[in-house]
């Protein structure tokens, strides 16, 4: 089932953020208790399930590493990311690296994005919000283009 869903959350001052409910138990299970965080795009933060990341992992085993640009993606995603566990309330706690590199302040937004979910800084993700709301028919029909191809 796609992650799906917008959640307002605050990270305290240790970087834990509490995971919602409908969210745990979409991206959780009984046997999948760990996540992934990494580096993601437009300076946002990618949360995991194991079997999401191991699937992308698997992906990014086909990019040509005699590209410098894959080399260094792969160094840069690879050494940034890092397994985070749950506790009994329901928290992870973020690595540091990776809140220094979204640029987290207090306000985050946890988004579902089919396989993965992002961490946004509140105000970035207004801002991609305004920036893009409008053009939300043209991105569609951007999206439905790329499946046909």
């Amino acid at each position: 089932m796609p992650l799906t869903g917008t959640f307002e959350r605050s990270l305290d001052d240790k970087f834990r953020l509490a995971l919602p409910k409908p969210f745990r138990d979409q991206i959780l299970s009984e046997t999948e208790t760990s996540l992934y965080a990494a580096p993601g795009n437009d300076r946002c933060l990618a949360l995991y399930s194991r079997k999401a990341f191991e699937e992308l992992a698997d992906r990014l085993t086909r990019l040509s590493s005699a590209q410098s640009d894959v080399r260094n993606y792969l160094r840069i995603f690879y050494s940034q990311a890092e397994a985070v566990e749950p506790d009994k309330q329901g928290r992870v706690r973020l690595p540091g690296r990776l809140v220094q590199f979204a640029g987290l302040e207090n306000q985050v937004v946890l988004v579902g994005v089919r396989d993965h979910a992002e961490i946004w800084d509140s105000s970035r993700w207004d801002q991609l919000l305004a920036e893009h709301a409008d053009e939300f028919d043209n991105l569609t029909s951007k999206a439905m283009q790329s499946l046909e191809n």
